[in-house]
């Protein structure tokens, strides 16, 4: 099993997300080999919560250019968890 720091990379943190934290969704960026189980145990080991549910999203990667400099933004894989009725994380307070 993975740790939960080698599991989840970041929160990730947009407009669109913080309407979701109202309903216990919580948006994450993971490692590309995370499963929905490694997932689920590294939120619950990290944060002390229960997770109910977990989506994943894989975001291809896509052509950049700056300037005459081409190259490819990095591939990202999204983790969508949702949270029990009585659980909630305070990532998005500032």
């Amino acid at each position: 099993m993975k740790n939960s720091y080698e599991v989840l990379i970041r929160p990730i943190i947009t407009e669109k997300n913080v309407k979701l934290a109202e309903t216990r969704k919580y948006v994450f960026e993971v490692a590309q080999d995370a499963n929905k189980i490694d997932v689920k145990n590294a939120v619950e080991e990290a944060f002390k919560v229960k997770v109910v549910d977990v989506n994943i999203i894989n975001v291809r990667k896509k052509p950049r250019k700056v300037g005459k400099y081409e190259g490819l933004k990095a591939a990202v894989r999204k983790a969508i968890v949702t949270l029990s009725d009585k659980d909630k994380l305070d990532i998005y307070e500032i």
